[in-house]
């Protein structure tokens, strides 16, 4: 089965004029960076059916003549062919949101031939597009999304709450949906019980910074925050430990959870960096260096002067990030000097996201394992 691509036009392909969302004139014809040259790639490695879907409100009447239409349709049609870019199918709505037609973006009745035959693979296809109604095709398709932002367009909580499930990327330009294309998401869900601690991970390796921490320890959610936002991960994590006790194993079980969780999103390391270093914050001074080359060990150079930062004891940074190298199978080597106590944790946390966004980056051209050894 083959699956399908079905691709938005304006804001996706096109730029969308702000005037009147109307590309009828020479002027108004300019392509989104990277989508002829993405397309074009797009088209050469993948075997996906390329279908294009697009709601052009009045096309045909007085308000938007076809005459307006067409030739800049096929200006974009003929540029994308000459770089290897068909679509296979297009589909074009021309009635307007108050008509409320099923043909009409999110409506599937212009896709019916498509998502009854047994060809086409509908749950692995794909819908990239800018605008809520996109999405919401998607998900009324079966399939999922990809979300390309835009600054005219944007989803309202509530459209973003009943659409999060079917949003597989979001996306800012046409290199990070090629990537996706190329490589997935690297996405883990990942859970670890013990007497002393229920854990629930789950790990977007590739995402957005986006991160909900709930320890029961607020210092310690703070920090494990600075590791989605600065290392551009998702990062959800749930802790019930036996706080009643201490915080030693609360601490220590969720460095361990987190770096199983990277172990298993990293299990392939075709085209990854592998390394990774970084960070000063104010007046204290953290260097953070990463090799997730399968070896754990740790090199640690930090004293901490007061017990407790937060309700963190300062004894229990060490054992944090010593179970996730041990956990996650990696190389740390952390040193940091300063005078604020605060900063120079917070700096080490920052360090270590920094280091890990850069050593778990990817090169879609390349499948080469970053190691002489030939085995990672």
């Amino acid at each position: 089965m083959k699956p399908i691509l079905f691709i938005d036009r304006d804001g996706v392909i096109l730029e969308e004029p702000k005037s009147d969302f109307q590309i009828d004139s020479i002027e108004k014809t300019s392509f989104i960076p990277g989508a002829i040259s993405y397309l074009s790639k797009i088209s050469a490695e993948f075997g996906f059916h390329k279908v294009m879907v697009t709601n052009q409100d009045g096309l045909g009447t007085a308000s938007y003549p076809k005459n307006n239409f067409e030739p800049f349709q096929q200006l974009m049609l003929r540029t994308l062919a000459g770089e290897g870019f068909v679509f296979d199918e297009i589909f074009i709505d021309d009635t307007f949101a108050a008509d409320n037609k099923p043909t009409r973006k999110p409506g599937t009745g212009m896709l019916t031939h498509l998502l009854n035959n047994i060809h086409y693979d509908i749950a692995n296809s794909f819908v990239i597009g800018d605008r809520w109604s996109d999405i919401a095709l998607a998900k009324n398709i079966g399939c999922k999304a990809i979300y390309l932002k835009s600054s005219l367009h944007t989803l309202t909580a509530e459209q973003a709450s009943e659409l999060s499930a079917t949003i597989a990327l979001e996306a800012s330009n046409w290199s990070e949906i090629y990537s996706f294309l190329k490589l997935g998401l690297r996405k883990v869900s990942h859970v670890r019980n013990t007497k002393e601690t229920k854990i629930s991970v789950v790990l977007n390796l590739d995402g957005n910074g986006d991160a909900k921490i709930e320890t029961g320890l607020g210092f310690f959610d703070h920090m494990l925050e600075q590791i989605a936002r600065h290392g551009a991960l998702d990062l959800n994590i749930k802790c019930e430990g036996d706080l009643h006790i201490d915080e030693h194993h609360t601490i220590e079980d969720v460095g361990i959870a987190l770096g199983e969780a990277f172990a298993l999103g990293l299990m392939d390391k075709r085209g990854m960096e592998r390394y990774g270093y970084a960070l000063p914050m104010d007046e204290a001074e953290a260097k953070v260096l990463i090799d997730f080359g399968g070896r754990n060990w740790i090199v640690w150079d930090a004293e901490f002067k007061r017990e407790k930062i937060g309700e963190m004891p300062t004894e229990m940074f060490f054992h944090f990030f010593k179970s996730f190298s041990d956990a996650a199978k990696a190389n740390l080597n952390i040193s940091c000097k300063g005078d604020n106590e605060h900063h120079k944790i917070e700096a080490i946390f920052k360090a270590f996201a920094k280091s890990i966004k850069m050593a778990v980056k990817r090169n879609p051209d390349s499948d080469a394992l970053p190691s002489t050894k030939g085995v990672l």
